[in-house]
């Protein structure tokens, strides 16, 4: 019998340490989990973006030498709005034109229409738009285009000028070029397209573009 009481006894001992070893493990994994995700979303925030940089907030935004936004016709208010339905953060976001350097604006928005680049109310025009990956938290730009990728070819989207006319977009064609591709920067041939630009993940070294085709205007 006293061995019994025993062996029962170290048998809880053991039970007891396995419980403790395995509770402060899983506690350890959880703490490391949490560290990593937090400095993944809250990198932006560390370091100041600058336009070309590879930073967590970097853009890699093209800078064209004709920043014009000179334009024939349209609103002479020339912010508009998009909405993507396929993107919760881009619901009527305020898109102003901005050069691919002012680091201002496209920090504070959710995205910028590079000037130099079209509008939608030109016939043949390239509409360049660009918002941030990651971006900074508590501002606008804060994740606004890390659902791009939810896009495929045949999703809608529309861009609204300041007098009310609603531009409809329908996406075909995905891809990711260098810093140094202007190329998606100019008019496609025979179409009148609206290009769509966020940074690459994990390392923000390449640009991810989505395009659309000019649909609709109403």
């Amino acid at each position: 019998m006293t061995r019994y009481i025993q062996s029962a006894s170290g048998g809880e001992e053991r039970s007891g340490l396995k419980s403790v070893f395995f509770g402060v493990l899983s506690i350890t994994l959880l703490a490391a989990g949490i560290a990593l995700i937090s400095s993944f979303f809250l990198a932006g925030g560390l370091s100041p973006a600058s336009a070309g940089g590879n930073g967590a907030a970097g853009f890699n935004v093209p800078t064209l030498e004709n920043e014009s936004n000179a334009s024939v016709g349209g609103p002479q208010d020339r912010t508009m709005r998009l909405s993507i339905p396929q993107m919760a953060r881009v619901d009527e976001a305020e898109i102003p034109s901005a050069s691919g350097t002012d680091t201002e604006a496209l920090d504070s928005n959710k995205a910028v229409h590079l000037q130099g680049t079209g509008f939608p109310w030109e016939e043949g025009a390239n509409v360049y738009i660009a918002g941030h990956r990651l971006g900074y938290p508590g501002s606008d730009s804060f994740l606004a285009f890390y659902d791009l990728t939810n896009l495929e070819n045949g999703d809608e989207v529309t861009l609204t000028d300041a007098e009310g006319t609603e531009y409809t977009y329908r996406v075909f064609q995905e891809k990711t070029v260098s810093p140094t591709d202007l190329s998606v920067t100019e008019p496609v041939e025979g179409k009148s397209v609206l290009t769509l630009q966020t940074c690459t993940l994990p390392d923000y070294s390449q640009r991810l573009i989505v395009q659309a085709e000019l649909v609709e205007q109403t």
